[in-house]
């Protein structure tokens, strides 16, 4: 648990460091040969570190400390207080075992690493526009209709 903490903390870290120099970088900078080879070592390490280290890390928890194994039944024929043919066996007649829980888990943490790719470079493009900025409102803070604008 301890390495896959620590993998979770040194993503927030490295994210952290992408989105400070985000905030002091303009958009009109012209990057020099060196800066965009340092930023792309860095980025490179931030998705090998994402896609590659923190599901290495959920796998070998699972695998070890929390024993999820295929043999370890959730719902299934193995269940203690289901007896032989009990409910949850007629309803769902199927086998799932942790390792299905582990493997979904697994792929939840590369969806996450996905669009919280997506969202880092969304900001990086859009880092020079600005946001539009609505001039009259009312009190309520919803737009004022503009006269001879029917609707």
């Amino acid at each position: 648990m301890v390495a896959f903490a620590v993998s979770i903390i040194v993503t927030v870290i490295l994210v952290w460091g992408f989105y400070a120099y985000l905030r002091r970088c303009p958009a009109e900078k012209e990057f020099t040969w060196g800066e965009a080879m340092l930023f792309a070592t860095y980025v490179f390490f931030i998705l090998f570190w994402v896609y590659g280290v923190v599901p290495h890390q959920w796998l070998t928890w699972a695998d070890s400390e929390l024993n999820w194994r295929p043999d370890r039944f959730i719902v299934g024929p193995e269940l203690p207080w289901t007896g032989e043919q009990g409910i949850v066996e007629w309803s769902l007649p199927f086998t799932m075992t942790y390792l299905v829980i582990r493997d979904v888990l697994a792929v939840l943490i590369y969806g996450i690493a996905l669009a919280g790719n997506v969202v880092c470079w969304r900001h990086w493009q859009n880092r020079g526009v600005e946001k539009e900025q609505v001039e009259d409102t009312s009190e309520y803070g919803r737009p004022l209709i503009k006269e001879g604008v029917g609707i």
